[in-house]
This record gives structure tokens, sequence and C-alpha cells, in this order.
């Protein structure tokens, strides 16, 4: 009856050791990411009127990033998969960041088109790369779980990020204005991280010697054998995995939810400053609010998703949540602090759905075929990163009101979430 016991200790132990090596390096990595991605939103704020952008020309710059991302996101998965993940994975931190830290010296809109553009294109790859190599190290069951611990720095970028960007702009540093030193020294870590990636990563288990012997056996045979029980009930060549009802749907679902996200990130703190009339560091403390509580939220349903295995409805129903609160925020926007709660809710269904719709390609999809169909879904996804923020910025400019642009947002996560439920449920269920 004992027999088992050393068993259990090993899974314990590997999947503990991990958890504790790869993810909190990966947390800070996202955070940094993401940061870079939205901190144009932060800096719109003195950015606007020093370079006399109109709210149609910041949508459209800051969307087109997502135009560069889209070009180059399936190759870069598949190479995240094939090659090296720490190599590549290394290539696009520094690459970004090199763009990143040139954003603190544009001085047009065109400049700010190219760059925005340059940075999509430099980071495509990192986020469903990294999707990619936690399968490389998380059994399915545990896999959530993880996704949920890595996304959490989606939320926590912007809570933490909203501050210091607020502190950034209030400063004047060798004739620089603070919004050209929030774009310089957020944009440097990716650099210094990205030669760090290269020694602290490790590409796959049988390679990790931080791990020990027993634990390096158990982790890759129990990866192997989910591969091969997804390999032997759903064999599909990577064409086959670009064209799956299923992969389709989990596009075009991500992209309306896309949409609402973006749409919601780079225009809350020119929301807020246009509802309240605040300085801007008070501003961004106020724009964090939302971030903290889509944080909470995203660590609760990536807990309750790995608990019950069920990931379709924790997918659809964060939407659903989504497209009330940002319905609900642009009816209370005459009443700035029931706004702010709206914004709030909005916030915590954004970002809750992450960990179980990412674990949702993985239960019907292995290997390479998984890797492209992840890239296609992040690809064609997050050019809602591009529909989001323009349009929201086109009816700000047509109508002089927020309150149409977040009525498009609504209907988008709305959208995305119906689109969610149309997944057969087989396709939804543990491998």
């Amino acid at each position: 009856m004992a027999s088992p016991a050393p068993s259990i200790d090993l899974a314990s132990r590997t999947r503990l050791r991990i958890m504790r090596r790869l993810i909190p390096y990966l947390f800070v990595l996202y955070i940094i990411n993401y940061l870079d991605r939205v901190n144009v939103s932060y800096a719109a704020l003195e950015m606007t009127h020093d370079l006399n952008f109109t709210p149609e020309i910041l949508g459209f710059g800051a969307g087109i990033f997502f135009i560069g991302y889209f070009l180059l996101e399936i190759p870069g998965t598949l190479l995240i998969e094939l090659w090296s993940a720490r190599a590549w994975l290394a290539r696009i931190m520094i690459t970004w960041g090199i763009v990143a830290v040139l954003m603190g010296f544009m001085q047009s809109a065109t400049q700010f088109y190219w760059l925005r553009l340059g940075l999509g294109a430099a980071e495509a790859g990192f986020f469903p790369g990294i999707i990619v190599y936690l399968t490389h190290w998380f059994r399915y069951q545990d896999r959530a779980k993880a996704v949920a611990l890595f996304m959490a720095a989606v939320p926590l970028s912007n809570f933490l990020g909203a501050p210091v960007s607020g502190l950034l702009l209030g400063v004047n540093w060798f004739g620089l204005a603070g919004w050209r030193w929030l774009f310089i020294l957020e944009g440097a870590p990716a650099i210094v991280l990205g030669v760090v990636t290269i020694f602290y990563l490790t590409d796959w288990p049988l390679q990790a010697k931080w791990l020990a012997a027993d634990e390096r056996e158990w982790i890759t045979k129990e990866l192997e054998k989910e591969k091969e029980i997804k390999a032997a009930a759903h064999s599909v060549s990577v064409l086959q995995a670009l064209k799956h009802r299923e992969v389709v749907l989990l596009a075009l679902g991500y992209f309306f939810i896309v949409t609402g996200l973006y749409g919601f990130n780079f225009w809350l703190p020119t929301i807020v400053k246009g509802l309240s009339g605040l300085p801007n560091l008070t501003v961004t403390l106020i724009s964090a609010l939302p971030y903290f509580v889509g944080f909470v939220a995203l660590l609760i349903i990536g807990w309750s998703s790995d608990r019950t295995g069920e990931r379709w409805l924790h997918t659809a129903i964060p939407m659903f949540v989504a497209g009330i609160g940002l319905l609900l925020s642009a009816m209370t926007q005459s009443i700035p602090v029931l706004a702010v709660l709206m914004f709030c809710i909005a916030a915590a269904g954004l970002y809750s759905f992450f960990p179980a719709f990412w674990a949702l390609p993985t239960t019907f999809l292995a290997g390479s075929a998984a890797a492209a169909s992840i890239g296609l879904i992040n690809s064609i996804g997050n050019l809602g990163g591009f529909a989001g923020p323009y349009i929201v910025g086109y009816i700000n400019e047509q109508t002089h009101s927020f309150i149409g642009g977040m009525l498009y947002l609504s209907l988008s996560a709305i959208v995305g979430a119906i689109l969610i439920l149309a997944l057969r449920g087989k396709s939804v269920s543990s491998p």
C-alpha cells in the first residue's frame, strides 16, 4: 500500500521545482513585454500635445503595432517548437527593447507609425512562443494554472506600470520630456533580460541540469505520454490544424475579445483624464485599479479551471462579463466613480478568460500542429489590437465622446463569447 508514495513525491517535487524555476522569470519577462506594448497609453497624456497628435493618429499608431505582429507570428512560434526557445525569445527581447527605446526619440506621426509597426514585428512570436514553451514543461492538468500565473503579468504590468509611468511623465532630464524617458527607461530592461534569457532558460526537460535525473525522466515521460494520446486521437498536419474548425473559431473569438481588451487598455488613461480632469499621476493611479481587479480575477479563474478541468465556460463567461462591464461603463460616464467601478468589472472579464482559453488548443492538438495553431490564433486575434484602439479613436474624433467607442468594445467582447460557445463540446474536454 505504501509503494505509490515515492511516485507521488517525485511528481510533486518535479512540478514544484519547474514552477519555481520558470514561472517567476517568465512572469517578469511578460510584465516588461506588455508594458512596452501599452505604455503609449500613458505617454499619450503628454505626447499628443507635444507632437500635435489627434485621437485618430494616436489610435492608428497604437493599433498598427499588431500589423507587424501579425506578419511574423506563425514563423516565430514554430521556431520555438522546432529550434530553440531560449535563443529565439532572447532575439525577440533584444530587438523589441531597442525599438522601444527608439520610441523616446520620435518627432512625427510617420516615425510613430514606423516604430510601432517595427515594435510589433520585433515582438512577434513572444507570447505564443511562451504558451508553446509551457507545453514543454507542464502537463495538461497543470497548464491552466501555469498560464494563469504567467499571464497575471498582463494586468499587473498595468497596475505597476501606471503609477511608474505617471511619475516619469513629471520628469524633464537633459532636455527630454517625461514621456520620452518613459519609453527609454521602460524599454531598456528588455535588452538586458534578453541577454540573461540565453543563459537562464532551458529548451527541454532532458537538458535541465537544475532538475534531478529522476525528475527529468518523470516529466519527459509524462509529456511524451500526453503527446502520444493526442496524436493517436487527433493526428493532423500543420496545414490541417490551421483549417481546423475549432482553431478558426478560437481565432475569431480571440479577435473580438482582443478588440475589447486593447481598446480598453489604450484609451483608459485618456478616458479617466477626460472624466475627472485630475493631474496625470492621479489619473494613472486611478487607472491602475481595474488592472488590480483583473489580476485577482485571472488567478481565481485559472485556479478554478484547473481544479474542475473545464475550459469552455471558464473562457466564455468572463468574455460576457467583459461585455457587460464595457456596456455599463458607457452608460455611467456622467458619474466618474460609477464609470471606474464598471471599468473594474470589465477588466475582471477581459483578463480572467486567458488561462482557460490558452489551454483549449492543446486539448485537441499537439506538437508542431499545436504550435502553428497557437500562432495563428494569436496573430489573427491580435489584429483586434489594431481594430480596438483605432476605431475607438476614430469614433471619439467624430463624436468627441468615448461612449460610442465603449459600446463598440462591449459588442466585440460579447461576439467573442458567442463564438467560444460555438465550439464543439468534444474539443474542450481533457485529453
